[in-house]
């Protein structure tokens, strides 16, 4: 099979005939032929082919050919010679979400993360991102919304592409029968479609128990937990962890401390404002939690309470953004180490938490061992992402761990994250490894619709 970059150029000729410099007809192994099948996405039509001179790889596709394929734009692509005559260009890539934004913001608040994807995309690929409702099934087409080079969005109706990027946003839609329908019909296509879902904690925990190494970095933990497992918890460990397994952003977590003639504590932020409340039996804790929750508790796990390292009295983590690169292996793309604000359950920046790098905060607790250790957790990260992977059974690009380093040096894993957020590419420090994350999304695109990158012109 040849894969080759190349420029591509539009001609108002209605008949469908395709021409290709000299090189190109060499590259792709196309010399004395005369008819190919051209192909973007899932549709491909019959096209004649002439030999143009000209130095360089260019390619003409007649007003003919562009609109029976709907090629949404000229400029760098990719062409494959596939077996039978067919040649595909492309790869054409989907980015999904959804909004009920603006026409400027159709996205909402995911829009400038959608915008840089397709402007860093352009020139590699045909990229373009879309709704659920923007999909034809019976036309087997997408209404999507490409970028013009001035920044502004532009639709155009393109065929089901090669590979499709998931960033819904909302796990609730994610659940409904529509999108579980959604999901299928790509997979009945074979049009890969990573990252499949949100993962639930819950899920994340048990799926990690089947492989006996990963598993030694998760804290103790239990989905549903009964009453009896919450005090036999509280009494060995001294203080828990008890979120909701479908939460995010650290919200409804609280965190249990057991003191010994000191009673029980429960830290949780309520109102914007971080809340220690005391009680003298464990009983009533429960009651608390109760009435705060009631039936919605049974979606909660719990999970043993681990002493952090600490900077200034305040304990830290780390979010280690990881990809799949190009030739799909897990790398350790970004790590924040986010610093607890004073009295807060969780080090999430919206709950007074500050983003370091991870050289700086390891650096204050580690001094001239602090790439050592910093070393020894990105080996953990890929070695956790690869059993995620195996036992998980869909395709993954894109996890965030939340990770932390105890007072012993261990490593433990507190949660996965299918579609992390971005916030620590914010820091100043950190922006180089957002547009590294950005360009291993797109190298991952490329590697699953089957276009490998050579040598680009």
């Amino acid at each position: 099979m040849g894969l080759t970059f190349c420029n591509v150029h539009f001609t108002k000729q209605a008949e469908r005939v395709v021409y290709l410099s000299g090189s190109l007809m060499k590259s792709l192994k196309l010399s004395g032929k005369r008819n190919i099948r051209m192909r973007l996405g899932k549709d491909t039509i019959p096209a004649v082919i002439k030999p143009i001179k000209r130095s360089g790889n260019h390619i003409f596709l007649t007003s003919g050919v562009k609109s029976a394929i709907k090629v949404p734009n000229s400029g760098g692509v990719y062409l494959r010679n596939l077996q039978n005559e067919e040649v595909q260009i492309g790869p054409l890539v989907g980015i999904l979400s959804d909004g009920a934004g603006s026409s400027t913001q159709p996205f909402g608040s995911r829009t400038g993360f959608i915008k840089q994807l397709l402007r860093e995309g352009s020139g590699k690929c045909y990229i373009f991102a879309f709704m659920p409702r923007d999909i034809n099934w019976q036309q087997e087409q997408v209404y999507g919304y490409f970028l013009t080079g001035s920044g502004k969005f532009e639709r155009k109706m393109v065929p089901l592409p090669d590979v499709v990027y998931n960033r819904l946003p909302s796990r609730k839609a994610e659940t409904s029968p529509y999108i579980n329908q959604l999901r299928d019909r790509f997979a009945r296509k074979k049009i890969p479609y990573f990252n499949w879902s949100f993962f639930n904690k819950s899920d994340v925990y048990k799926l990690l128990e089947n492989d006996s190494t990963a598993n030694r970095y998760v804290p103790e933990t239990h989905s549903n937990p009964s009453t009896e497992q919450m005090r036999d918890m509280l009494d060995r460990h001294h203080f828990v962890y008890y979120k909701p397994s479908a939460g995010s952003l650290g919200h409804g977590i609280y965190r249990l401390t057991y003191l010994p003639k000191k009673g029980y504590f429960a830290r949780y932020r309520r109102g914007g404002k971080n809340v220690l409340l005391r009680f003298g039996t464990f009983d009533s804790l429960m009651r608390m939690l109760r009435t705060r929750h009631g039936q919605s508790l049974q979606s909660y796990v719990v999970q043993q309470g681990i002493r952090l390292i600490e900077i200034d009295g305040c304990p830290i983590d780390f979010r280690f953004h990881m990809h799949k690169n190009g030739s799909n292996q897990w790398v350790v793309v970004g790590i924040g180490a986010k610093k607890a604000g004073r009295g807060s359950v969780t080090t999430h920046l919206k709950n007074g938490g500050a983003l370091l790098t991870p050289q700086q905060a390891l650096g204050r607790v580690f001094g001239a061992r602090a790439d050592e250790v910093l070393q020894q957790a990105k080996t953990t990260a890929v070695r956790l992402a690869e059993s995620l992977e195996v036992q998980h059974h869909h395709l993954l690009g894109e996890i965030g761990f939340d990770l932390g380093i105890d007072q012993d040096e261990d490593i433990w894993m507190f949660e996965a994250n299918a579609k992390p957020g971005r916030s620590i590419f914010r820091h100043p420090s950190l922006r180089a490894e957002g547009k590294a994350s950005i360009e291993h999304i797109l190298e991952h695109c490329l590697y699953l619709s089957k276009f490998r990158r050579r040598d680009e012109m």
